[in-house]
């Protein structure tokens, strides 16, 4: 079971901006536009994982299922790295989709959802930026991240569970915890969060439709107006190490990094491996 790390835009019901409720999942449903409509909910109280639950019942699923907890115990990031999360100030909820390409056309799945979320965001007025390959920054710090764990059948295709945690309120306990400096939107905290669920799976299904038929081809101009470190000098780091210095120039219609480097161009496939700025002289 190989691992890969990897809208349309409706106005704002000005009645529901000022509520905060709790997640309820009637009244997520009910929110659904055409594209949501495909997708079943399920809200929790409290589990340890979004992703490993789905992960664990994919073998049962017949359609999309989207599955939202108040609050993870024991999420999850890239590299097995823990995804910190306080009760109500963190939204965590994983996607379950299904796609008729192997496991191997999906390595560009994290972008092309990095690409929908920031999108959505920038619709409710919040300013993001995407970094390669599955961070949204805002003021260059990390607002939200994306973790995909999929799962191969030759006969049938593959499934994803999309993992998405989208800070609303941090804490200094929870930065603290963490160890940097994170960014939060409190204006999206503000929001009824059923109403933010419902774009955001609105907005995720829609764009889900378009990857299964398009591939991230669809997404990668897209996603190259958002990069926030678009013709700046960075850093490739694997587990610390440097594998690669250069010019980020974008990424290509597959989704790996195409960087500018002083031996020519190279293109860098996800994987594990992350990006930094590199040290100004």
């Amino acid at each position: 079971m190989p691992f890969f790390l990897v809208a349309s835009i409706n106005p704002i019901p000005q009645t529901n901006l000022n509520s905060v409720s709790n997640l309820n999942t009637q009244k997520i449903l009910l929110l659904r536009d055409h594209y949501g409509e495909q997708v079943d909910v399920e809200v929790v109280a409290e589990t340890g994982s979004t992703n490993a639950d789905l992960m664990a019942r994919l073998h049962e699923l017949q359609a999309p299922l989207l599955r939202i907890a108040e609050h993870q115990t024991a999420g999850r990031g890239r590299a097995g790295r823990v995804w910190h999360s306080v009760q109500g100030g963190v939204l965590t909820f994983s996607l379950a989709w299904h796609f008729p390409q192997s496991g191997q056309a999906l390595l560009g799945l994290p972008l092309a959802v990095g690409v929908t979320l920031a999108e959505t965001l920038l619709a409710l007025g919040v300013p993001v930026t995407l970094k390669w390959p599955n961070d949204i920054l805002k003021e260059q710090k990390k607002l939200a991240g994306i973790l995909i764990e999929t799962s191969s059948h030759t006969e049938t295709g593959s499934w994803a569970v999309i993992g998405i945690g989208l800070n609303l309120t941090v804490p200094d306990t929870l930065e603290l915890e963490i160890g940097q400096a994170v960014a939060d939107a409190p204006w999206l905290a503000q929001m009824d969060r059923n109403l933010l669920v419902a774009r955001l799976l609105n907005a995720l299904a829609k764009s889900m439709e378009e990857f299964r038929h398009q591939g991230f081809a669809a997404f990668a101009d897209r996603w190259n107006k958002l990069h926030a470190y678009a013709g700046q000098a960075v850093l490739v780091l694997d587990r610390g190490q440097v594998l690669h210095e250069g010019l980020a120039l974008g990424v290509d219609h597959t989704g790996c990094l195409v960087l500018q480097t002083a031996l020519g161009q190279v293109t860098v496939v996800a994987g594990d491996v992350s990006l930094r700025p590199a040290p100004s002289n």
